[in-house]
């Protein structure tokens, strides 16, 4: 296999994903409950052994899960997206005790994880977050002690809030990053995992345009120890870019699930439409738009598999390469529903249609995860890296 090709072994194991999602899963998402955790969906994802997946496979085989699923039940590829994100750092970054505690219920479905990085003041700035880790026994707003001491002290109290946080409230554990060293910025900040029963830990549900759930989080003097650290202290900030650096490919993946699914029913639609004495597609104008959508879809879907490859390989250039496919495939994405919208006319606009549906879906992932803008940030910090100063 190369960055430009699969083996005929991934392409029938993405053919059979898409027809799973659409027999199995589609029916169990289609139960759910809008903006609401989907329990029975994250079990049958966990029976199937996709989230076990989640964490035996590389990038590669994340894209490709996530473009399957995508491609025929967008809340299937969701829940198990949110899940990776959640419990990837427990994986990669976590004791052997939470690892053990936490992970199994993850890999079975029983046990939903969300990742909570986002705070209403500190979205693309993820630097600038203010959630704060406050020594225990340390008064409000006095200055922590020294790392060293901290550490031996073992517990700290959470205050603050998250928002945007998806899975949240109904999440069973959070991978939480706040701050434990104050104007430090992102060298000051430390990821915890914190069980939803902790005790000052409450979350309200909020109404989005996309359906799947999301919601806000309020930390008033949550404790936490340094059991429920991942990783090192003030070392954070790694965690959560680690894990963005596996994750943000796999969203372009998602991007590029919608965008074919949305391809495919624009050609079924416009080669069946009767127009003009003929049909949709015998018309130049509609016939090359069609074409500019798949030119665009499968250049986004090679430059995520590129991404995603590189990952796995272990390549320097990662993060540029992460941050180009998400670009590339989230703003193809959003171009090829709208156009698939244009072509359908009225009747994709009507509330159940798969493109009604797909033109809501679209739009959120060209904001998480790193906006457009921020991805356009890395790509050029990335570059000049590589220049040499006169």
């Amino acid at each position: 296999m190369t960055a430009f090709s699969l083996d005929p072994v991934q392409i029938a194991w993405r053919a059979e994903l898409r027809t799973l999602a659409e027999r199995q899963l589609r029916p169990i998402a289609e139960k759910g409950e809008p903006g609401r955790v989907n329990r029975a969906l994250v079990a049958e994802l966990g029976r199937l052994g996709l989230l076990d997946r989640l964490f035996t496979s590389g990038a590669l085989d994340l894209c490709l899960m996530r473009e399957a699923l995508a491609h025929a039940c967008t809340e299937a590829e969701t829940a198990l997206a949110l899940q990776g994100l959640g419990a990837h750092p427990v994986h990669a970054y976590g004791t052997h005790a939470q690892r053990a505690r936490w992970l199994p219920g993850v890999r079975a479905g029983t046990t939903v994880a969300a990742f909570a990085l986002t705070e209403p003041d500190a979205g693309s700035d993820a630097g600038a977050l203010a959630l704060r880790a406050q020594p225990d026994g340390t008064a409000a707003g006095e200055d922590p002690a020294p790392l060293a001491e901290r550490e031996s002290s073992r517990r700290w109290r959470l205050t603050g809030d998250k928002c945007w946080i998806s899975n949240a409230p109904e999440a069973d554990c959070y991978t939480v990053f706040a701050r434990t060293t104050p104007g430090a910025g992102a060298r000051g900040v430390t990821a915890f995992l914190v069980p939803a029963d902790r005790p000052g830990l409450t979350g309200t549900p909020l109404d989005m345009l996309s359906p799947h759930p999301i919601g806000a989080l309020t930390f008033e003097a949550v404790p936490v120890t340094a059991d429920d650290v991942l990783g090192e202290p003030d070392r954070g900030f790694r965690v959560a870019m680690g894990t963005l650096n596996l994750f943000r490919p796999s969203v372009g993946a998602f991007a590029v699930g919608m965008a074919q699914a949305a391809l495919d029913a624009t050609l079924a639609h416009t080669a069946g439409r009767e127009a003009f004495g003929g049909t949709l597609k015998d018309l130049q104008t509609v016939s090359h738009q069609v074409a500019e959508m798949a030119l665009r879809t499968e250049a986004a879907r090679l430059m995520v598999y590129a991404a995603a490859s590189a990952h796995d390989a272990g390549a320097p250039d990662v993060p540029r390469r992460a941050a180009m496919a998400k670009l590339l495939a989230t703003e193809t994405a959003q171009y090829v529903v709208d156009a698939a919208v244009q072509l359908h006319g009225a009747r994709a606009l009507r509330r159940g249609h798969l493109l009604e549906h797909l033109y809501r879906e679209v739009r959120a992932p060209r904001i998480y995860e790193g906006a457009s803008e921020v991805q356009r940030g890395i790509i050029a910090k990335e570059l000049y890296a590589t220049v040499e100063a006169p």
